[in-house]
């Protein structure tokens, strides 16, 4: 299928469209897994190097200046109709420039992707690419975060790699085939919770608005869209992206059904790391759930945040997606100051937790140490104990109820035949995370 892309800055007076033939729908998560290849190339010799300074490079840090209100509840936009004549079609790709208050780390554009499908059908994807906390971490850029938003040209440029897993829209055995894609590029280092300005040092500012940017997408849907069925999620940063932003779409469509998958990004971090990071950020949590509201920043947890939105939205189904020794999460974990051997024993207690306390949440844990799973083609593959994921993903989505979480076992989570086969000569993108990998 031949698809067209088209370029729309919304502050502009005119409403430009300039075809661009020949563009595959899923160019643009191709861009996505770059950070996940950048990562790999540093090493995590190199990662632990940053941990070892990054928890003390910030303490004469500047005070952070806010433009945000501290993640006031409520909806961002009016609901429009679909069908509207301003969406994209089946099979084009829209580039949307909504300026604004919108803007990138270090001052660039912000910018986000839309391919037309099925209106009634969403997907809103949080892409993911790394974070940035204090001088050090701020200071190396794509070393550890993207600091810009994908360009046109960019995207064109990731064509022939192509990417898989949920992207793949043309295949019937993906369990969101033709439904419409909205993808929020990340370019702000906060893992699109941020709302502040944050002096780090002179001459080292960062424009931490990745709420902002966030929500001026789901305004730009609000207004163009009334889907029966959502799907929000992403993969690694885009993780936190897809649970915070998630119960403001659950407040804007009452009466859809919203589902979330959150895929590598379970929020295992070191004692003081959201005390670091989070008042940088100002970073926005949703207050229009009950126990979120008025709560100290600096006290959260990533069970305090699944549990109050699960409680808050009993008929949203929320999923977390990991393997058992995810390399970069574990890789990320270190560089906060942990220990690496404690990584997995306390992400599957988080999923335990959450678990007994959230009655809608389920988690598929699987061996191995890929991290991400949408964007690869291993999420056809991919099994936990006999269960495929794409089945159990169907399932999650479309059933009449939701799967049972399913789990790896302490044996079984350390043999993970997808590293097995790129280990074997296997040159998919996901193989990058297999290197080294020799079981736990």
């Amino acid at each position: 299928m031949s698809l067209a892309v088209s370029t729309i800055s919304v502050n502009s007076s005119a409403d430009t469209r300039v075809p661009r033939p020949g563009l595959a729908r899923v160019a643009i998560l191709a861009y996505a897994c770059l950070m996940f290849e950048k990562l790999s190339r540093l090493g995590f010799a190199a990662v632990s190097l940053v941990a070892s300074l990054a928890l003390t490079a910030c303490g004469n840090d500047s005070e952070s200046s806010p433009s945000g209100t501290g993640g006031s509840g409520g909806s961002a936009g009016a609901g429009g109709s679909a069908g509207a004549p301003d969406i994209p079609s089946v099979g084009e790709l829209r580039t949307v420039e909504p300026g604004g208050d919108t803007i990138c780390s270090r001052g660039t554009p912000f910018r986000f992707f839309v391919e037309g499908g099925d209106p009634k059908k969403i997907v809103i994807d949080f892409r993911g690419g790394g974070a940035c906390w204090n001088q050090l971490t701020c200071s190396i850029s794509d070393a550890i975060f993207e600091p810009e938003a994908p360009t046109e040209v960019q995207v064109k440029a990731f064509l022939a790699g192509g990417a898989g897993g949920i992207y793949r829209f043309d295949d019937p055995k993906n369990p969101v085939a033709g439904w419409t894609l909205v993808h929020i590029p990340y370019c702000t280092g906060d893992v699109h919770w941020g709302d502040a300005v944050k002096e780090y040092a002179p001459g080292l500012t960062i424009n931490h608005k990745g709420f902002v940017n966030s929500q001026t997408v789901l305004k730009w849907v609000y207004e163009r869209y009334q889907p029966d069925e959502i799907l929000v999620t992403g993969c690694s940063a885009g993780a936190y992206g897809a649970i915070g932003h998630a119960p403001y779409v659950a407040d804007q469509y009452p009466n859809a059904k919203i589902s979330v998958v959150a895929d590598s990004g379970c929020g295992i971090v070191s004692d003081t790391f959201f005390k670091d990071s989070l008042p940088n950020w100002n970073a926005q949590i949703p207050q229009q759930v009950p126990d979120l509201k008025g709560k100290d920043i600096t006290t959260l947890t990533i069970v305090d945040l699944y549990v109050a939105i699960g409680k808050h939205y009993p008929n949203m189904r929320i999923a977390e997606q990991t393997t058992a020794f995810d390399k970069d999460q574990t890789g990320y974990y270190t560089a906060m100051g942990g220990d690496a051997a404690d990584w997995s024993g306390k992400m599957q207690k988080s999923l335990l937790d959450i678990s007994a306390a959230a009655p809608n949440y389920r988690f598929f844990l699987s061996p191995g140490p890929l991290h991400c799973l949408h964007p690869y083609d291993a999420m056809y593959e991919r099994k936990s104990e006999g269960s495929p994921y794409v089945d159990w993903l169907e399932q999650f989505l479309h059933g009449a109820t939701s799967p049972s979480s399913v789990g790896c076992t302490d044996t079984s989570c350390k043999q993970d035949p997808v590293c097995d086969a790129c280990l074997k000569g296997g040159t998919a993108p996901e193989c990058t995370w297999c290197k080294d990998w020799t079981g736990q």
